[in-house]
């Protein structure tokens, strides 16, 4: 991404991978942000293990600082570099580290992973200050943000945190403290937000980000379905939080009610064996049931445009991960494709039950199979939550209007910083 003119604001983004396949949302907001008028320099803790391809991004994978890439000798002369030259900060730094370590447990393996960062988090600030960074925006609330708040007392710059789901449900440490440092929190939810504040955590700083969906991007013509078979189907890794085997054992309810029907699964994962597995178990038939494989992101609006019905069964998982509010629910409401989904985490702030969707209870498989079935009979239902999904997406989950809010905020908190 080429250099902008000095007047415009500097911002850096730090990620867990840039671009990866998985987070589109974090790459189409830098984009955003630079239609916005913003200059962004993007740090990435890996090396994506899947880049995304599409050709927009071509500037910015060339601009990326893959932080954990950097030669062990090198993160150590940027820690003594900053010693030298931000001592007070880099003192403050480490101050803050040490309180953090004690919370965790002085020989607890999630102390000596802060440890680890916080030489990450020297080398993070040297580039910020040669890039010029006025501020520091993370995504997720776990290991990219633990560098972050190591990393800007030592440069004298703030950071913000936009929090998603697995970094709150499942990885959640110093969620008080993270919060307590930033100049501001944002999550994708009220749900999220509800978390946040059970935690006692500033509420005054919790501010509502949505994840959305880019405002110019236009769905694919609509596939011409088969009137013979009612096509429904899922999007997503094969993992547990997923839902997906509710989904195939709802599938399985539909068909013994005799209906033709096809669920296509789009998506890989460890889960895919047994899933199967699950398949023959169920006596159902290859063709009721089609396995497609992962999809590159600009193939899967396509996908979505060739259903009846798209269904996400998301669920709160063993370690008690879950989805927080899907992007792809929002893609599916865009492509005119009705939207079954599950009454958990964020999603029922999207999907409103029976207006811009169905909602189901997690793990159900009963309700969901009446759920599909209640779309497969009702032409006119399916109509009305296709309307309605579309406008709630433009209502409140278009990029350019949550990207705007974010804009807002970090511009704000930098003019109290030097007021």
């Amino acid at each position: 991404m080429p250099d902008k003119a000095e007047s415009l604001l500097r911002i850096a983004y730090l990620a867990p991978e840039i671009p990866a396949l998985s987070a589109t949302f974090v790459y189409n907001e830098i984009l955003e942000l630079g239609k916005q008028g913003a200059y962004v320099k993007p740090f990435s803790v890996h090396r994506p293990a899947h880049i995304a391809s599409e050709a927009s991004l071509s500037d910015l994978k060339g601009d990326v600082f893959h932080l954990y890439e950097t030669p062990k000798w090198q993160v150590l002369f940027d820690n003594v570099t900053m010693i030298i030259r931000h001592p007070v900060g880099y003192l403050k730094a480490l101050g803050r580290l040490s309180g953090d370590v004690i919370r965790q447990g002085l020989i607890s393996r999630s102390a000596l992973g802060l440890c680890y960062r916080f030489f990450y988090a020297a080398t993070l600030a040297k580039q910020l200050k040669l890039a010029r960074i006025q501020h520091l925006h993370v995504h997720f609330a776990h290991i990219p943000t633990d560098i972050a708040m190591y990393a800007v007392p030592m440069v004298g710059i703030e950071f913000s945190v936009q929090a998603h789901a697995n970094d709150l449900f499942e990885r959640g440490w110093l969620l008080k403290q993270k919060v307590e440092r930033s100049a501001f929190f944002a999550t994708i939810s009220e749900f999220n937000r509800r978390f946040l504040a059970d935690l006692q955590a500033d509420t005054k700083k919790i501010q509502i980000v949505r994840c959305g969906v880019d405002q110019s991007w236009q769905p694919p013509i609509k596939s011409l379905l088969n009137n013979d078979i009612f096509t429904i189907g899922t999007v997503g890794r094969l993992v547990e939080k997923k839902g997906i085997d509710t989904l195939i054992s709802a599938l399985s309810g539909v068909i013994r009610d005799g209906r033709k029907i096809c669920l296509k699964i789009a998506g890989n994962g460890p889960l895919e064996t047994a899933l199967k597995q699950q398949v023959t178990s169920l006596e159902l038939t290859e063709e009721s049931v089609q396995f497609v494989g992962a999809l590159p992101h600009d193939q899967v609006a396509k996908f979505i445009s060739g259903l009846d019905v798209f269904v996400l069964s998301c669920k709160k998982d063993s370690n008690g991960d879950m989805d927080g509010i899907p992007v792809v629910l929002m893609e599916a409401m865009l492509c005119e494709v009705p939207v079954i989904s599950t009454e958990l985490s964020g999603i029922p702030e999207l999907v409103l039950n029976n207006l811009s969707g169905l909602t189901v209870p997690p793990e159900n498989d009963m309700e969901l199979s009446k759920a599909i079935c209640q779309l497969m009979d009702s032409s006119d239902t399916r109509l009305r939550i296709i309307s309605g999904g579309k406008q709630r997406v433009e209502d409140e989950f278009l990029l350019n209007k949550n990207v705007a809010r974010l804009l807002k905020l970090i511009k704000s908190s930098i003019n109290i910083r030097h007021s």
